[in-house]
């Protein structure tokens, strides 16, 4: 927190901020970051020689705590785009889980909620419900019997049903309609990406979507005309890297990039509390690494990579508001207590979602773990 946060500095009593994130090994690369963050899995497969094909956290929730009350279980707000090293590699699949399990992307550069022209996806475009009826009865009639009797066929129909109740479902239409908010609310959020991504993150979520990955993109600062693609705002290197001043407020710098944060994940926490959603929805806010304590000597200047210490916001879902947990050393190097890993916040979220952390998924003859992490039961309160 910093002069930068006076928003969240006001907040502290909703969240937990932990000092102490690390990396199980030296990953420096936002790829391979990336993937240890958001499957929690990076070690075992390789180190058993199979191809890493674990899903993501949101997958493995659409699996095992599917929703009940819409199409989509596991959603992505703007699919990170721009150079592969900016992607991590199972981004868009269910992994060894699948497709059913994949996010559905949300949006895009060009098309996204602060914009006033924002399209839903596809699936929920407008159309005319006797239409569809017309069409389901149709299918439903060219079906043969021995199709309807076959646990494939069966699987087929219930998938097939439950797109049409979610089509036709008004939550899960409504939710992307974001003029239906008072314009106080979308301006407490930030007329930006982040900020009317974190406003339809809370509408998805009351739609009945399990799981909501936003892409911390903040969107182009309007102070340069150096604009970066969705994934990119937080890769504060410097001007050597054409990026602009890391410090300062173009789409690369922290002086742009901080401030809609703060506006919005504020904005966010403070409407979860409102709404008495916060208690039931669990909030992160995390990066896959942070920067070296030291400015580099050798080369260009500034900070690099660094997985060894960074830190994430917790919220909701039982966390203990106003809580500290773990601390580094002096300098922001390593850990000094309380170390927690991709595999320890991955257990903690599916502990506050209830979901059991002894289930096994078997996959190309190993019986893998959902998680190698343990939950970090000491931030519950």
């Amino acid at each position: 927190l910093s002069e930068l946060h006076p928003k969240l500095a006001k907040l502290t009593d909703q969240f937990c901020l932990i000092r102490s994130m690390t990396h199980p090994g030296g990953i420096s690369n936002h790829f391979d970051a990336m993937h240890n963050l958001l499957s929690g899995q990076y070690e075992k497969r390789v180190q058993q020689g199979v191809p890493d094909d674990s899903p993501y956290i949101g997958s493995v929730v659409a699996k095992h705590l599917p929703s009940k009350r819409n199409l989509v279980s596991n959603a992505w707000l703007i699919k990170c785009v721009g150079r592969p090293v900016f992607c991590a590699p199972n981004i868009g699949t269910g992994g060894y889980l699948g497709s059913p399990y994949s996010p559905v992307f949300v949006g895009s550069a060009d098309n996204h909620p602060a914009m006033p022209n924002f399209r839903p996806p596809k699936i929920y475009e407008s159309t005319e419900p006797r239409r569809l009826k017309n069409r389901r009865d149709l299918l439903g009639g060219i079906e043969s019997e021995a199709l309807r009797n076959d646990p494939a066929g069966k699987d087929w129909q219930n998938l097939r049903e439950m797109a049409f109740d979610g089509m036709t479902r008004p939550e899960g239409r409504e939710a992307f309609e974001l003029k239906r908010e008072p314009d106080s609310v979308r301006e407490r959020y930030g007329m930006h990406p982040l900020g009317q991504n974190l406003l339809l993150a809370r509408r998805m979520v009351e739609a009945g979507v399990r799981f909501v990955t936003v892409n911390g993109w903040t969107g182009p600062s309007p102070y340069t005309d150096k604009q970066g693609p969705p994934s990119s705002s937080w890769d504060m290197h410097g001007g050597h890297m054409g990026m602009g001043n890391a410090f300062g407020a173009g789409s690369y710098g922290m002086n742009w990039c901080l401030p809609r944060l703060d506006e919005a994940l504020s904005a966010l926490l403070t409407d979860l509390k409102e709404r008495g959603l916060l208690e039931n929805t669990m909030v992160v806010a995390m990066g896959e690494f942070g920067r070296s304590p030291k400015i580099q000597t050798q080369g260009p200047p500034g900070r690099v990579h660094w997985p060894q210490c960074f830190s994430a916001i917790v919220a909701g879902c039982g966390i203990r508001g106003g809580a500290v947990y773990g601390e580094s050393d002096k300098i922001g190097a390593y850990p000094k207590s309380n170390p927690v890993n991709p595999q320890d916040i991955h257990a903690t979220i599916l502990h506050a979602m209830g979901i059991s952390l002894n289930d096994n998924i078997s996959n190309a003859g190993f019986s893998v773990p959902l998680t190698t992490g343990k939950p970090v039961l000491d931030i519950f309160g």
